[in-house]
């Protein structure tokens, strides 16, 4: 009789895992068609060039890093907390030139193009100092 009682729980516990494994592999496999080196510009606070690279570790993970031209000095930086949800990003990184700011990354991509917002602001702050807009093509 206890068998019974449980299958059926025991396949609504399998059924939900299986569900949660299957959303992530979307995820994963939907932000792997943004791998690859995009190039472009921001402007907003100054203006310069801006390259996004998007890689795929060992481990299935997506990581990235920024190389940035501005008035300041040039800086790359690695990118952390990267999220994708379908065709939108989150992400950000340690500003070089300001070790106690980060940048705070979203953007759009549409095919081989994306737009988005940066954000300069104190670590672990809400408080917007700068921002303004960058827009990418994969190469």
């Amino acid at each position: 009789m206890r068998n019974r009682r449980t299958s059926p729980l025991l396949l609504i516990v399998f059924c939900w895992i299986a569900a949660g494994l299957q959303g992530e592999a979307r995820q994963a496999s939907s932000a792997e068609t943004y791998v690859g080196t995009w190039s472009g510009t921001y402007d907003g606070a100054g203006a310069g060039s801006f390259e996004l690279t998007l890689d795929k570790r060992s481990d299935g993970v997506i990581a990235g890093r920024v190389a940035v031209t501005t008035d300041g000095g040039n800086y790359d930086a690695e990118l952390k907390g990267i999220a994708f949800e379908g065709t939108k990003m989150t992400a950000k990184y340690d500003f070089p030139l300001d070790p106690s700011s980060e940048i705070v990354m979203a953007a759009s991509f549409d095919g081989r193009a994306a737009k988005g917002t940066w954000s300069l602001r104190p670590k672990g702050q809400d408080t917007e100092v700068a921002g303004g807009t960058w827009t990418v093509n994969k190469k």
